[in-house]
């Protein structure tokens, strides 16, 4: 399936969204810190495993053990798929996680101490139905927190989708009940991608005949009771209610990326399973606002197993939408993409420690005295960070440049965030480099968003930037701005 523009933005925000929820949730998870309703949700860090400020769970974890593969654009219903994912859980299991269900942490034990000649999907799958053979006791939300990027494998072919959604399920889940949740969110994450809906009742015929109805009931519930209902979270069915219903519960009269907090600190106010059931609402949350709907203040944070940052989210999460490919250019996957350009670096009219430049100026550091960066445009992996400038000291802003206003999902939005972004690095005390490729229409244009956010009027500001860049601006951005 080629995707659109705005389809690619929304695939690159799964990983990133349910990253963002993971990493908020993470300080309150079974009450181990109070939420402050004035302030919302921190990512602070500790909860059961010790966190570090931002760093996602053991649920974000094992999407990326998952995303590692789907990203080569492997079958996850065949045994190469299969194999290769339940490998990479043994590799998460023996990096020692900080925290782990007491499920997956069953079945992967056991799976341990199989004969390492088996396939190592068939073993995981044995251990999980012995696990329910002996127990009755095997629908945990440890599959359903995991599932979104699996609603990526397959956006043209839902009932591929629901059948990878339920074999990477019964790895470690072996409950039907665990496989229809996965079915229901990643058959929900397809659609929001593909058709920018949320509608989680859109896959419940794609379940067996028999228990549709019971889960049109769960879903009735889900919606017409509050979000604190569905506090005993840690049962598959329950948590899938508490994170619709805040999703649900939150839903703007118009869509809009402020969506993504407000069902955020819904879900994270529901209680137990706190950093689960916001990592599961933000898989959702970020398939329908995309990476241009994530803010800045929480993504820039964001870090965690196996050494990975907010862009390398990104990176997995586009390369399972397109099957394993990078576009013409190379990107996500190219260390540098190669954008020849003119150095500006030229001082913004009302303040000069930000820097309005070009790609080309990202290796003006030492030069230009810069310590941050707000990029507007793609980069490639090695582009990210460059030398003084520490990851949580440079914004990725998903902006595209063109005039075509299909091709934006919430323009005036992503203006904003990024000069907010520019705004908060300001008052951190950085110089910040603020950049696309050419410096002809998305740098001025948030130019002109931080010069309003700090005060200016908005016709003097861009009369000050257009003579600043030496040039006259036009196009939608930058009509947007001025609005």
């Amino acid at each position: 399936m080629k995707l659109s523009t705005i389809q690619t933005d929304r695939a690159a925000g799964v990983l990133l969204g349910q990253a963002v929820g993971d990493a908020l949730g993470v300080p309150y998870e079974f009450g181990t810190e109070a939420l402050d309703p004035r302030t919302g949700p921190r990512m602070s860090g500790g909860g059961l495993g010790g966190y570090a400020p931002g760093e996602w769970s053991d649920d974000t974890q094992m999407a990326i053990a998952i995303a590692e593969v789907s990203a080569t654009g492997a079958d996850l219903t065949g045994p190469r798929g299969l194999g290769t994912v339940a490998r990479n859980f043994a590799r998460w299991l023996d990096d020692g996680p900080a925290d782990i269900g007491a499920q997956t942490s069953a079945v992967l034990h056991a799976a341990r101490r199989a004969d390492p000649a088996l396939p190592r999907h068939e073993v995981l799958r044995d251990a999980a139905r012995a696990l329910h053979g002996r127990t009755g006791r095997t629908a945990g939300n440890g599959a359903l927190m995991r599932t979104a990027v699996v609603g990526l494998t397959r956006l043209a072919d839902r009932r591929a989708t629901a059948a990878a959604a339920r074999a990477v399920a019964e790895l470690t889940h072996w409950d039907p009940l665990a496989g229809d949740s996965c079915v229901l969110w990643s058959e929900a994450v397809r659609r929001a991608v593909v058709d920018g809906v949320l509608d989680v009742r859109g896959g419940v015929d794609l379940l067996p005949e028999d228990r549709r109805g019971s889960w049109e009931a769960l879903l009735d519930d889900a919606e017409s009771r509050p979000p604190a209902d569905f506090r005993q979270n840690g049962f598959t069915v329950t948590a899938l209610q508490a994170a619709w219903s805040s999703i649900w519960h939150t839903l703007p009269p118009e869509p809009s990326p402020d969506h993504v907090g407000d069902a955020l600190r819904t879900a994270i106010s529901v209680g137990h399973d706190t950093d689960t059931v916001a990592a599961i609402a933000g898989g959702l949350l970020g398939a329908r606002y995309g990476a241009s709907g994530m803010p800045f203040a929480w993504t820039r944070r964001l870090n965690g197993w196996p050494g990975l940052r907010g862009p390398d989210l990104v990176r997995l999460a586009v390369l399972t939408a397109r099957g394993g490919r990078d576009d013409g250019a190379g990107w996500p996957s190219t260390a540098y993409l190669v954008t020849p350009q003119r150095p500006l670096g030229r001082p913004h009219p009302l303040d000069p420690d930000v820097l309005l430049g070009t790609t080309a100026d990202l290796d003006r550091a030492e030069e230009l005295g810069f310590d941050a960066v707000v990029s507007l445009c793609r980069l490639g992996r090695k582009e990210f960070a460059p030398g003084p400038v520490r990851p949580q000291d440079h914004a990725l802003v998903w902006i595209v440049d063109d005039d075509d206003p299909r091709t934006h999902q919430h323009l005036r939005w992503a203006l904003d965030d990024a000069a907010r972004a520019v705004k908060e690095l300001r008052q951190e005390g950085r110089r910040v480099l603020l950049h696309c490729v050419a410096a002809h229409h998305r740098t001025p244009s948030v130019a002109l968003r931080y010069s309003v956010l700090i005060g200016a009027h908005v016709d003097e500001a861009a009369a000050q930037i257009s003579s600043t860049l030496g040039r006259d601006i036009d196009g939608l951005l930058w009509m947007e701005a001025q609005r």
